[in-house]
């Protein structure tokens, strides 16, 4: 249970979010979620959900609802609504509606989330990036505007996560593989042009849920206008989406010859990304997917 702080810079938030009126009197930790504090909070009559962290927090919590907004605009999926974003001296606060998912597990809510995942990434811009930066987890993610995708990903996605896992102390083989790497992604694009499409960013089955009537769910985005099959590529890295997700998506959008190569680049990006989260146990799988592309790519020895 939180501190007494915070449980008062909580309900001041939701006070200021939906009247003065609100009075905490349950607070319950949420499942789920590795880089908040998350709580199912409420007052007798309505219930809200809330991630609290330290106040210099404040501006991944305002880039997240800042991307529920965006894919809830579209119409495609449902988001939990943004309600308040705040902070006090010490704590940040971010106020969702509160809503009972259940996994994305039958084939009938995997169809439906393929369909709606499609018509998101109906929706494109004229170039890549997004207006701001935003996080992928706790990690920085830059998103300024490009019109060359290859390029976007290497010097917005690639290096800046590789600079971090050196500094982190993560050097040698991965170092060599990432840089030769990051040198020939042109080459994966050469037949293919994607478009801008408005992405989740962060698509894994964590982030995914179904509504008691079958509405498909996303929240906690890094959104971004990108290449669709980075949310692909993602989606199948951890697993746990059911084979009907994967099917309805590709009649609704089919994928393009060479996908499966450059998955392994996109799956690079969030295995860096959780190398510098997390830690060592991921340099393995790092290494061996920047020297399997760089081997695909024909640069076999180092």
């Amino acid at each position: 249970m939180p501190a007494d702080s915070a449980r008062a810079a909580i309900e001041t938030a939701i006070r200021e979010a939906v009247g003065s009126g609100f009075r905490l009197s349950q607070c319950e930790a949420a499942r789920g979620g590795c880089t908040h504090e998350t709580f199912i909070v409420g007052d007798g009559r309505q219930r809200y959900f809330v991630k609290l962290d330290a106040a210099a927090k404040l501006p991944v919590f305002a880039a997240e609802a800042e991307g529920l907004t965006a894919i809830a605009a579209t119409g495609t999926f449902r988001t939990p609504a943004v309600l308040g974003c705040a902070a006090d001296e010490h704590y940040a606060v971010l106020i969702l509606e509160h809503l009972a998912l259940r996994p994305v597990l039958s084939a009938e809510d995997g169809a439906r989330f393929g369909q709606a995942l499609a018509a998101l990434h109906a929706h494109c811009s004229e170039r890549f990036g997004w207006h701001a930066d935003n996080f992928i987890g706790a990690s920085v993610q830059r998103n300024t505007l490009a019109d060359n995708w290859s390029q976007f990903f290497v010097e917005y996605r690639l290096r800046p996560q590789l600079a971090m896992a050196r500094a982190h102390g993560f050097s040698g083989t991965l170092q060599k593989q990432g840089e030769r790497l990051c040198e020939r992604v042109p080459a994966l694009f050469l037949d293919y042009r994607p478009r801008p499409s408005l992405l989740h960013g962060d698509l894994w089955h964590g982030n995914a849920g179904v509504l008691a009537d079958g509405t498909p769910v996303l929240f906690d985005p890094a959104v971004h206008y990108g290449d669709r099959e980075a949310d692909i590529a993602m989606s199948e890295l951890f697993g746990g989406f059911p084979s009907a997700f994967h099917a309805a998506y590709r009649r609704c959008a089919p994928l393009n010859e060479g996908f499966e190569q450059r998955k392994r680049l996109y799956s690079l990006y969030h295995i860096l990304n959780h190398l510098n989260l997390f830690g060592r146990g991921y340099l393995g799988e790092a290494t061996r997917l920047a020297t399997r592309l760089n081997e695909a790519l024909g640069l076999r020895h180092l």
